[in-house]
């Protein structure tokens, strides 16, 4: 692809204005959200969607999210529901995406939709980014601002890493609060737990007083961050490593003898926040084989572990 200089740009009024100018021109943005950096284009623009997939080295099945000012906004672009009034009220803004039937004659590209009749819509609760979706005035597609199957940003130093010569621009606000991808629910039929993420699936059954099924890794990709390899660092991975082996550089949790600690105290609230910027440590420092500590299964520990399967997961 060719190359261009990516400009960094103060989280102030003037360099949001001129992201949003970037982004309404067909060009190409990174980004913060509370999860992690984003790497926007315009949603209705073909031309650009496909550069966000050019940049990152997506495969073209994976879906984007379409990103959102407010659910009002969203609403014009998929069929509301009962269950997505609900889950919206008690979670957004915030780390939350929902899949809905795509509404006809909206404009957003197919290649956000991977062609399929769905679209995967977020309102973010960081204030930068719901000030830069307004700014736009219409849907952001916006992918974690890394290359595909690498360790999603949560520092503007990651996306630059990965992103710099291949992007127009990045907004330039420090660390993102969450560090983990928003949870995805499907609700296009029975409501449909397809990527765990900073919303727990208890709280999302509370919120619709029903169950929420989980999605079954033999079907097929229907949201994003369903590639059974993705978030993988250059290193090879051990999970759930009770003992450590010689040569491996250790990542643990809780209070265990260890290189990096995601929370000595057992917080999953930190270890999430930690995960993404820990492995690109270790990455950059060199690490061969990354063993990482048991994590609880459950709550945020869910997702945790999800990101740490794919982490691990064979590479093509």
């Amino acid at each position: 692809m060719t190359q261009t200089e990516t400009s960094s740009l103060a989280p102030d009024a003037e360099g949001l204005a001129r992201a949003a100018e970037i982004l309404r021109g067909g060009g190409l943005v990174a980004f913060p959200t509370e999860t992690v950096y984003g790497l926007g284009a315009d949603a209705c623009n073909d031309r650009a969607v496909a550069a966000i997939y050019e940049a990152k080295g997506r495969p073209s099945f994976n879906p984007l999210i379409a990103h959102f000012p407010s659910a009002e906004a969203a609403q014009a672009y998929v069929q509301w529901s009962d269950a997505a009034d609900m889950v919206a009220a008690a979670f957004w803004p915030g780390p939350l995406t929902l899949v809905l039937p795509l509404r006809a004659g909206c404009g957003i590209s197919r290649l956000v939709t991977a062609g399929l009749e769905t679209l995967a819509v977020r309102v973010p609760a960081a204030p930068l980014a719901r000030d830069l979706l307004e700014r736009v005035g219409g849907p952001v597609a916006a992918p974690s601002a890394n290359r595909s199957g690498q360790i999603s940003p949560t520092r503007p130093e990651h996306v630059l890493a990965g992103l710099s010569g291949r992007i127009d621009a990045v907004v330039n606000a420090g660390r993102c609060d969450v560090g983990l991808e928003s949870t995805i629910l499907g609700l296009a039929g029975r409501p449909t737990l397809m990527r765990p993420g900073g919303i727990p699936r208890e709280a999302l059954e509370k919120a619709l007083g029903r169950r929420v099924a989980e999605r079954r890794e033999a079907e097929a990709i229907a949201a994003p961050g369903q590639m059974a390899s993705h978030y993988a660092p250059r290193a090879g991975m051990r999970l759930n490593a009770a003992e450590w082996q010689p040569g491996e550089t250790r990542l643990g949790f809780g209070k265990v003898d260890c290189d990096l600690n995601l929370s000595r105290a057992g917080d999953l609230t930190e270890a999430a926040a930690n995960l993404f910027e820990y492995l690109h440590r270790l990455d950059a420092e060199g690490a061969e084989v990354i063993a990482v500590s048991p994590v609880p299964h459950v709550g945020l520990g869910v997702a945790i572990n999800d990101r740490l399967s794919r982490a691990a997961a064979p590479r093509d």
